[in-house]
């Protein structure tokens, strides 16, 4: 499986290792930035277990992790990623997606989830891409909605935060026969 290098005019998502990693660093600890996430990334040794994960999945073809670099501001801005891709059912997650405050609400994110769900929907054909989100994380959340995914379910009390709290996880979907009418709202909003 090779990874693919995604990019419009705005962003460009390629594919996050060892090698590469370091980029976010700085990012990564930022205070707060991923309170929602069960996992720590905010030492280097925590952010290069995090990815040394994030690599070990894509070699055992679950994942694909990227790494985001802003072109409008010229600099790395953080990652995301496809993740529990399952091949034979045709469906996959994208998630673990964090960005630094500075990249946040400038578009950035909008760009990159529209080439991240063309990518899935027009060339691996998948059926359906997933998202989660903590429940009380609610930016993330009316970030998921705005690109027009669908609130499926709540799963209560479905991860161990690292600080012991138990989440509530929000499912959201996006079906392959939605894709187009979304396609053509977020095209729009990127590009008119």
């Amino acid at each position: 499986m090779t990874a693919p290098n995604l990019e419009n005019n705005r962003v460009k998502l390629t594919l996050l290792d060892l090698s590469n990693y370091k980029h976010l660093t700085q990012i990564a600890q930022q205070e707060k930035l991923v309170q929602y996430s069960p996992t720590k990334v905010d030492t280097p040794e925590d952010l290069k277990d995090y990815v040394q994960t994030a690599v070990d999945n894509y070699y055992h073809k679950t994942a694909i992790p990227f790494i985001i670099f802003d072109k409008q501001k010229n600099a790395h801005a953080g990652c995301t990623r496809y993740m529990n891709i399952n091949w034979k059912n045709k469906v996959l997650e994208i998630g673990s997606t964090w960005i630094g405050r500075e990249f946040q609400g400038t578009g950035l994110n909008k760009n990159m989830k529209f080439l991240m769900l063309e990518y899935a929907f027009e060339t691996l054909k998948f059926d359906k891409v997933a998202f989660r989100a903590d429940e009380r994380n609610i930016p993330s959340r009316k970030a998921i909605e705005k690109i027009g995914a669908t609130l499926e379910g709540i799963l209560r009390k479905d991860i161990l935060m690292l600080d012991g709290f138990k989440r509530n996880t929000c499912c959201y979907g996006i079906l392959k026969e939605e894709w187009p009418d979304i396609k053509t709202t977020i095209f729009n909003d990127l590009y008119h």
